[in-house]
C-alpha cells in the first residue's frame, strides 16, 4: 500500500510537532508561592493505600488557604473546572508533552487556551474536592502523554508509572 502525498505531509508535520514538544525547554518552579521542598512529604508519591484512588499519584504541597498557586512550567491551559476528588483543578500542557495537574484549589485564575509562564499565578491553594476539611494544600501531579516504559513495575497500578512522573524529583533542587 502506497501512501499519498497528503498522508506523508501530515505524518511529517505530526512528527515535527512531537519533536518540537520535546525541544521546548522546561523551566520549572515550585507551584506554590514561597514554598520550599520542606513543604511536602517526598515519600507520598506512589504511596498506598491512598483513599479511593488506591495510590497517591502526586505530591501535596502544604500552605495557607489563599496562597497563590503557580504554574510549575510554561504551557497551555487545557482545562479549568471542578471534579469530585480533585475539587477545583487546572490542567496545563507543558514541554515534553507533560500534563501538569493542580488540584484542591480555592480559586482558579487560569483561562482555557491561554499560554502561561513558569511561576504565573493560576489560582490559590485550598481544600476543595476530597480535601475538604483537611489542611489546605495543592495536589500536584505530572502526567506524560508518551509512556516511559522503563518506569513500569509490578506494584499496585505499576503500569501507570509509565505515565505518572514523580513531581518531587522534578522539583527537589528548586527550593
Amino acid at each position: 500500500m502506497r501512501l499519498g502525498i497528503k498522508t506523508k505531509v501530515a505524518f511529517i508535520l505530526l512528527l515535527a510537532v512531537i519533536i518540537l514538544g520535546f525541544a521546548i525547554p522546561e523551566h520549572r518552579s515550585i507551584p506554590v508561592k514561597g514554598a520550599t521542598n520542606k513543604d511536602w512529604n517526598h515519600g507520598t508519591f506512589w504511596h498506598e493505600p491512598w483513599g479511593r484512588s488506591g495510590v497517591h499519584k502526586g505530591i501535596d504541597i502544604f500552605s495557607s488557604k489563599g496562597t497563590p498557586a503557580m504554574s510549575s512550567t510554561a504551557g497551555i491551559v487545557l482545562y479549568k473546572g471542578e471534579i469530585h476528588m480533585g475539587g477545583k483543578i487546572v490542567v496545563i500542557l507543558g514541554p515534553k508533552w507533560r500534563l501538569h495537574y493542580y488540584a484542591h484549589l480555592d480559586s482558579q485564575n487560569a483561562t482555557i487556551g491561554s499560554v502561561v509562564r513558569a511561576s504565573e499565578v493560576i489560582g490559590t491553594v485550598g481544600d476543595s474536592g476530597n480535601a475538604k476539611g483537611k489542611t489546605p494544600h495543592l495536589h500536584y501531579s505530572i502526567v506524560s502523554l508518551l509512556p516511559y516504559i522503563w518506569n513500569w513495575d509490578l506494584s499496585s497500578q505499576g503500569w501507570k508509572k509509565m505515565f505518572y512522573l514523580n513531581p518531587s524529583k522534578q522539583l527537589i533542587n528548586l527550593g
